[in-house]
């Protein structure tokens, strides 16, 4: 497998992430995780609208409950061609507790934690910590890979403004015009 290092840091010490650096514009890779209800969700279920995928390490950890709170504020208005899934490790219980008591409603949480599927396919698995870097994947309704932003320093949130989610509604609302 292959395996990337000092792309990302964690208490600003270099990790090595295992898997594939994906670019934009390849085909998302498909991957199976945990639902909540401990059934199967792929990126295959959701083909047909735009994906945005953020992976974060823990939800029970600050800057990763601010960013899926951020998103499930914004999802709100995105309409029903957008879906927004947050991976990570935590098990399916943990993540079902967490959108509960946070009010999440509107992202869907999913667990990597049984065989990393998603971290190998998608570059973001840290090796020697078994979590998942932070990332957001814009995938449009064909399976593109249409924007990635790997963030640098595992403990900061994300740059919203260019992962919009807005950019993922017009890239719907564009293939839809047409």
């Amino acid at each position: 497998m292959n395996e990337r290092n000092g792309l990302v840091t964690m208490k600003g010490r270099p990790v090595t992430l295992v898997g594939p650096e994906l670019r934009a514009g390849q085909p998302a890779p498909d991957f199976t995780a945990v639902g909540t209800d401990l059934q199967p969700v792929r990126l295959s279920d959701y083909r047909g609208r735009v994906v945005v995928v953020s992976a974060v390490p823990s939800l029970d950890t600050p800057v990763c409950d601010m960013e899926t709170r951020r998103f499930n504020a914004e999802a709100a208005g995105l309409g029903p061609e957008v879906v927004v899934l947050t991976v990570s490790m935590d098990l399916p219980f943990a993540q079902k507790r967490w959108c509960g008591a946070a009010g999440v409603d509107r992202v869907t949480t999913v667990s990597d934690h049984r065989d990393a599927g998603f971290g190998l396919a998608y570059g973001v698995l840290i090796r020697d910590l078994r979590l998942l870097a932070r990332a957001v994947f814009v995938v449009d309704r064909q399976g593109i890979v249409r924007y990635i932003q790997l963030v640098k320093e595992v403990g900061t949130e994300p740059e919203y403004g260019r992962c919009s989610m807005r950019s993922g509604r017009r890239s719907a609302e564009e293939r839809t015009a047409r």
